[in-house]
């Protein structure tokens, strides 16, 4: 949020939104809505990862007034019938396309307080501009008709409804609003939002024709600018276990590994998950299995120092595998510790707890699934176990992420074949990378670590373009090693967009739908 305006500062500004917008746009949107059909920090996170310059906000004195979202769609699914879900993906902008000739207005939304200020008509405006700007053919989306259920008997139809209203022979709060600022309708698309009960469902599908391209049909639209590398390095840690004297100890290996990749020029280096699970064997008492696990977390300060210090120190991104952390209410919680090299420290929590946690280590697990912005893109945690329920990497795809990674710790074969069979399938379904990292050796006198079975991979979609059997990288099981490989984005946009199969485009929005419940306090 803005500091208080001085003389020099205009008192309402319209800007881009930022990720530091995100605390303030899920109350607003709480407001307008309702905290539960507000929109969640990961759908706003997703819409900026998508298309950042086609997001809004207003700032009247320093505080956040309105709202929009936007995202590019290609012309054929634009006018074509469909529903908010449906076109949006759930609100994530997920269905944009950097060369869609459309602009989509997913959402507009105005503090009730500022009402009759011009909020709507400025945030209109900003989308027109940008329109323009990108010569793109228009604007379209699904605009309400609040009136139609107070009205419906009246008029007999939802169709002749909207007739009167482009009439002129009836004013509707919204649909007036909408054909005052050029828009037109061209036709109703049903059950758009069936929980707008003052619309029974129904909205008025407009468009917005760009007035400088209305003689020129065949001037190209300008494609969103590339923001990311066209290859990320990334290295995976398999990381043998072994007995330690202090943490001193422990440091020094972590940071010669660090350093290895480091040296190889990577952008991202992960190590597996429980990997601070070795600093159990510095104790010289018996210990009873949670008992353990809160002496552990006891090390958690100096476990987040260490490895954000090694971040900017060697320049590098470090997914900190995971350690055991006691929360503000007593639980502990398995949380992956996302070290950027920008000095940013990001905390993503295992979602589902495996049986042996649950039952031996009383580990809870986390509520919340949200991407982290890195320099190269954004990126998803699955915590081994989080890996075999595909809703996870949806969700975080659906966000933008383009690499997963997943620290793992396996015991047999068996349970490894599991990790590593659902993170390929990952792969595939959702046209992103997937970077695995798993302990091996053995940790004896540490309950419920006594053995690992590990084999680190690096793995790709499986498609033209990529590694022949899907895999960039792979390790010999059990041994310790770095992996390494070089992931290319440009491939991967490409394979979405037009490979010999299209997982993500594909998706039937009119048959299902995954829903996320908003979290208070996520990330």
């Amino acid at each position: 949020m803005a500091g208080k305006s001085s003389e020099n500062t205009p008192r309402l500004l319209v800007r881009q939104a930022q990720p530091a917008d995100v605390p303030h746009l899920v109350e607003l949107t709480g407001r307008v809505y309702s905290p539960e059909w507000g929109h969640s920090a990961e759908m706003l996170r997703s819409q900026q990862t998508h298309f950042p310059e086609g997001q809004f906000v207003v700032e009247y004195e320093g505080s956040i007034v309105g709202y929009c979202a936007t995202f590019r769609i290609d012309e054929a699914t634009a006018l074509a019938s469909h529903t908010w879900m449906q076109i949006t993906g759930g609100g994530m902008a997920s269905r944009h396309k950097p060369d869609g000739n459309w602009l989509y207005g997913m959402e507009v939304v105005v503090h009730p307080d500022y009402r009759g200020m011009r909020i709507g008509q400025r945030l209109y405006r900003a989308r027109k501009r940008l329109c323009m700007n990108l010569k793109l053919r228009g604007i379209v989306f699904g605009g309400r008709i609040p009136g139609l259920a107070k009205n419906i008997a009246r008029y007999g139809s939802a169709e002749a409804y909207v007739q009167a209203v482009t009439e002129g022979r009836r004013r509707d709060p919204t649909l007036s609003f909408q054909l005052s600022n050029d828009f037109e309708v061209v036709g109703l698309l049903r059950e758009y939002v069936p929980s707008d009960h003052e619309s029974l469902g129904y909205a008025a599908h407009l468009v917005w024709r760009n007035p400088q391209l209305l003689n020129q049909p065949d001037t190209p639209s300008i494609p969103s600018p590339q923001r990311l590398p066209d290859a990320v390095r990334v290295a995976s840690v398999q990381y043998q276990q072994r007995r330690i004297a202090s943490f001193e100890e422990f440091a020094t290996q972590v940071e010669y590994f660090t350093d290895i990749a480091a040296d190889y020029n990577a952008d991202f280096v992960t190590f597996p998950e429980l990997i601070t699970l070795q600093l159990l064997s510095i104790e010289n008492t018996e210990l009873s299995p949670v008992e353990s696990i809160r002496k552990l977390s006891h090390y958690t300060p100096q476990v987040k120092e260490l490895f954000s210090r090694l971040a900017v120190h060697y320049n590098i991104n470090i997914i900190a595998g995971t350690h055991p952390t006691e929360q503000a209410n007593g639980d502990i919680h398995n949380v992956c510790y996302v070290c950027l090299r920008d000095g940013s420290l990001h905390e993503r929590e295992k979602l589902h707890p495996t049986p042996s946690e649950r039952n031996v280590w009383n580990i809870a697990g986390g509520d919340s699934a949200a991407t982290v912005l890195t320099d190269c893109g954004p990126i998803g945690v699955m915590i081994c176990y989080d890996s075999e329920f595909p809703e996870v990497a949806r969700h975080l795809v659906d966000q933008g992420a383009l690499i997963l990674f997943v620290p793992f710790c396996t015991d047999v074969r068996e349970g490894y074949l599991r990790v590593r069979y659902c993170a390929q399938a990952r792969a595939i379904e959702n046209q992103c990378y997937v970077v695995l990292s798993g302990n091996v050796g053995n940790l004896p006198g540490v309950n419920n670590f006594d053995i690992q079975y590990g084999q680190s991979c690096i793995l790709t979609p499986s498609d033209f373009g990529f590694a022949r059997d899907g895999i960039a990288a792979d390790s010999t099981p059990n041994i310790e090693t770095v992996l390494f490989a070089d992931l290319h984005l440009a491939t991967l946009a490409r394979a979405r967009n037009a490979g010999a199969v299209t997982n993500l485009k594909d998706r039937r929005f009119d048959l299902y739908e995954t829903r996320w419940r908003p979290t208070p306090g996520a990330p």
